[in-house]
């Protein structure tokens, strides 16, 4: 399926957003993520469904100075 991954178009196989997350080797640890606007809690992340044309936004914290 294609969904909208950081502004981008972008062709995955995952199903949830935590299958997202394993297909593109992001570790959890300070990561967010949110899925139609909305912050998905990481509790939820194995149950949360991607579909067709989803507009995803992953964050990652870098640290740096």
């Amino acid at each position: 399926m294609i969904l909208t991954l950081n502004g981008q178009p972008y062709d995955t196989a995952a199903s949830t957003v935590a299958q997202l997350l394993e297909e593109k080797g992001i570790a959890a640890d300070g990561t967010a993520v949110a899925v139609a606007e909305q912050v998905v809690p990481r509790s939820q992340w194995q149950d949360t469904p991607l579909t067709e044309g989803a507009d995803v936004e992953i964050l990652t914290a870098v640290q740096g100075g």
